[in-house]
């Protein structure tokens, strides 16, 4: 399928707006970070283009030009289409010589990604995408994975429903890759801990804005619990018009995928009480509160979610890779660099520090909120408090388990 002329109108503005990302150091190679994500859509919040302000802020913390670095940050819109994903991602590095595509949310368009950049010996660092299959039967030695899966979602919000009591559910699934990923493991979950699943209601994604029929099916069903298998303006949507049903008097919301950009669109007369799992939260510590400083201003209404948080920290790692390694041999070869980020130790202010594993999962904490009553904010996004953490090493899926390929036993 052809780029559509929006896509590559997009594509160029962004190229000619990052003047931040260059430095004019000259004969040096440049690197060049393709930022592809939701720009127009139902992830625009949640990634779009807050994703591309905090991976250029990475840059300036950095300080590329201090170290000698020419680098370059252009973004498309994917649409949400892995068509569309694919035939940028190949004139990016075909044409563009693009080294690395970010964030890419929506797990099928990732998954169509992977792909690519595998074929190409580029570099796919993934935050926005949340299926498992990504680090399993689709793991790629050219790829890492920065803040969340669905197991880790269904293990930390579903697990902390079903200790609450919610041991039978009925789901609300968007129709594709990431929401059929997020049910199965959270209703994998669920039957292991003795509950049972009373059924589901796939939506056709994207295009769905009316959820009235599913939620009637959903009340129908007698379940205590209904998963949210779905994410963005869908998760926001879906909550709304259960609260406009009276359906969350009957029945308990969990919001499987829900980001603090969620809530802020919610407001916490409708979002309060609700548990959801963020790898990353502004007020959690001093050095996410300074992180936030520096880059609220160029995102005033639209403050960093986990999704932010990782595209800026997988860019700040994989600057100190090539920097370690020097640009020229950085760009040659995407499996050696994925080896020199994954051997050297990840420490930020959004995450500290983490470890990457054989597979690429980066081992971040999986941290499980309640969104605070409006009497109890104290402030603009001051949203969370904070009820259990999860480590790295216990929060994801077994290595084992996801039987990498090119892992050796």
């Amino acid at each position: 399928m052809a780029i559509s002329r929006r896509t590559l109108l997009g594509s160029v503005a962004a190229a000619g707006t990052v003047p931040l990302a260059r430095a004019h150091a000259q004969g040096k190679p440049t690197i060049k970070i393709g930022v592809l994500n939701d720009q127009s859509g139902p992830y625009t919040n949640t990634g779009g283009p807050t994703s591309v302000i905090c991976a250029k802020q990475a840059l300036e913390d950095f300080g590329i030009s201090a170290k000698g670095l020419n680098v370059e940050v252009i973004t498309a819109d994917h649409q949400n289409k892995p068509d569309v994903a694919v035939s940028i991602s190949r004139q990016w590095i075909d044409r563009d010589g693009v080294d690395v595509i970010l964030d890419v949310p929506t797990s099928s368009v990732a998954l169509a990604v992977q792909g690519v950049v595998k074929e190409k010996n580029k570099i796919f660092l993934a935050v926005g995408p949340a299926t498992v299959a990504l680090t399993g039967e689709y793991c790629s030695p050219n790829f890492i994975t920065w803040v969340y899966d669905t197991y880790m979602l269904a293990k930390s919000t579903g697990g902390a429903m079903v200790k609450a009591g919610g041991d039978s559910w009925y789901f609300l699934t968007a129709d594709y890759a990431f929401g059929k990923q997020l049910q199965s493991d959270t209703a994998d979950l669920v039957k292991a801990s003795g509950g049972k699943v009373l059924g589901a209601a796939p939506y056709p994604f994207p295009g769905t804005t009316d959820f009235s029929s599913f939620l009637v099916q959903a009340q129908a069903s007698g379940a205590k619990v209904l998963g949210l298998a779905n994410a963005g303006a869908d998760t926001v949507n879906s909550i709304k018009q259960a609260n406009e049903f009276g359906l969350n008097k009957s029945m308990k919301l969990a919001a499987l995928l829900m980001f603090i950009t969620d809530v802020h669109a919610l407001g916490l007369d409708v979002a309060a009480g609700l548990n959801l799992t963020e790898s990353f939260y502004w007020n959690l510590n001093d050095r996410t509160r300074a992180f936030t400083n520096r880059v609220k201003s160029k995102t005033p209404n639209n403050w960093p979610n986990m999704i932010h948080a990782g595209c800026y920290s997988a860019t700040l790692h994989y600057l100190k890779a090539v920097h370690d390694m020097g640009a020229a041999e950085a760009k040659k070869d995407g499996i050696a660099t994925v080896n020199r980020m994954k051997k050297m130790p990840v420490e930020d202010d959004c995450f500290g520090k983490t470890t990457i594993r054989e597979d690429g999962r980066n081992l971040v904490p999986a941290y499980l909120f309640e969104v605070k009553k409006p009497s109890e904010s104290k402030g603009p996004w001051d949203y969370f408090n904070l009820v259990a953490t999860t480590p790295g090493e216990e929060a994801y899926r077994p290595l084992a388990d996801g039987h990498c390929s090119f892992i050796k036993a």
